[in-house]
């Protein structure tokens, strides 16, 4: 794309106004911080409804519809996001650098820029090394972008908003695809809360033959494919950003997975990931490019070896993911230093349904017809993303800081 490079200054508001919600204290107003934009779907998700009394002394930033949000935290996160109407006149946190466009640049181009590679590499690479991760609104600002045009400007805002769409509707077909699992499991046997079916009740201590905990070995340039929290999330592993661990031959026939194997997440800052389950299949690690055959997992990881004869780890894993399988596993959760915790102890005495082997394995059969559709979902999705990210480095690859 041919056109002049500007910074960011040179085509926002040089001032888009503050406030400080504690002079009216009595009046109600939305507040946002950093953690209530999402930064995958880059939209404000987690606005709060707060009186000016209880105003956090971050809540100073006025924000218009068509700004756009900046985090200038953790940059590399790229938490952004474009104000829509309902908050127009609302408050910010002092976390954003907030753009007001000019009559130069459309508000969706600027908003697309900010997503970009060039963008967020630029803002990232000012921040290495540092103790602190964060950047000044004047670095965001400091940022040069494109500027063709106006109406270039419409006809790339066109493009992209067609690509992200596309993106969008992927994302919402994976997201049914993924309820189909509980609903499946609620219509077999029934609200684990109730137990309208009179199963047999047992606690997981009693259907597992080995707990264990992971290694805690750093990672290397060499070693075998290690599982973290991340690549547990639920219904079944994702294997993305795996690392290396290198460990003594003992210890990998100590660690090593097998099919069937469950992994829980046993201590996070964040107690929605405590307890968190996924059932190991060396297939998908082989798909993803990794020997599936010699895979191990890390120490914030518990690993349960079942007794195969009475439980079925699909099963298991679809019960303890249930709302109520997750207020049982929350109930057994300690906490520490700000860290959510749970031992093997902990997860021995959750008490849960146990129909028979066999309608467990009936459940198991219909859950891979359903994972199969799930699978070619996220690839739809993964392909769409990808696509869309190509179009929008390309459109902004000739940024720098």
């Amino acid at each position: 794309m041919s056109a002049q490079r500007l910074k960011l200054r040179d085509v926002v508001e040089s001032s888009t106004g503050t406030c400080n919600p504690t002079k009216t204290p009595a009046k109600t107003f939305l507040y946002v911080d950093v953690a209530a934009v999402d930064n995958v779907g880059k939209r404000i998700a987690g606005q709060r409804s707060i009186i000016g009394a209880e105003a956090p002394s971050r809540a100073r930033k006025l924000i218009r519809t068509g700004d756009i949000l900046v985090s200038t935290v953790r940059p590399n996160l790229n938490a952004v996001a474009l104000v829509p109407d309902e908050l127009d006149g609302q408050v910010a946190s002092t976390g954003f650098c907030v753009l007001r466009a000019t009559a130069k640049v459309i508000p969706e181009y600027l908003f697309f820029f900010v997503r970009s590679r060039a963008f967020v590499g630029g803002l990232s690479s000012l921040v290495a090394g540092a103790m602190y991760p964060a950047v000044s609104d004047a670095q965001v600002l400091d940022q040069q972008l494109p500027l063709p045009p106006i109406a270039e400007q419409r006809r790339i805002v066109d493009i992209l908003s067609r690509a992200e769409g596309i993106v969008r509707l992927r994302r919402e077909a994976q997201k049914k695809a993924a309820e189909i699992i509980p609903a499946l499991f609620l219509d077999m046997f029934g609200d684990p809360a109730t137990n309208p079916k009179g199963w047999h009740v047992a606690t997981l201590g009693g259907l597992v033959a080995e707990f264990r905990y992971g290694t805690s070995q750093k990672s290397g340039p060499e070693g075998l494919p290690t599982l973290r929290i991340p690549n547990v999330v639920g219904d079944r592993l994702e294997p993305s950003d795996m690392k290396l661990v290198d460990v003594p031959q003992a210890e990998r026939d100590r660690l090593r997975l097998r099919n069937g194997d469950l992994l829980f997440v046993r201590t996070n800052g964040n107690p929605d990931y405590v307890g968190r389950s996924a059932v190991f299949e060396g297939e998908i690690m082989r798909a993803a490019g990794f020997d599936g055959d010699n895979c191990i997992y890390a120490s914030y990881l518990i690993r349960a070896r079942l007794r195969t004869d009475v439980a079925n780890p699909r099963f298991l894993q679809a019960f303890l993911s249930s709302a109520e399988g997750r207020r049982r596993l929350k109930e057994r959760c300690r906490t520490s230093a700000g860290q959510y915790n749970i031992n093997t102890e902990g997860l021995a005495s959750v008490p849960l349904l146990l129909p028979p082997i066999h309608t467990q394995e009936a459940f198991e059969r219909r859950c891979s017809e359903v994972l199969g559709f799930t699978g070619q979902q996220s690839a739809a999705t993964a392909k769409a993303e990808a696509t869309f990210d190509a179009l929008l480095a390309s459109t902004f690859s000739t940024a720098s800081g």
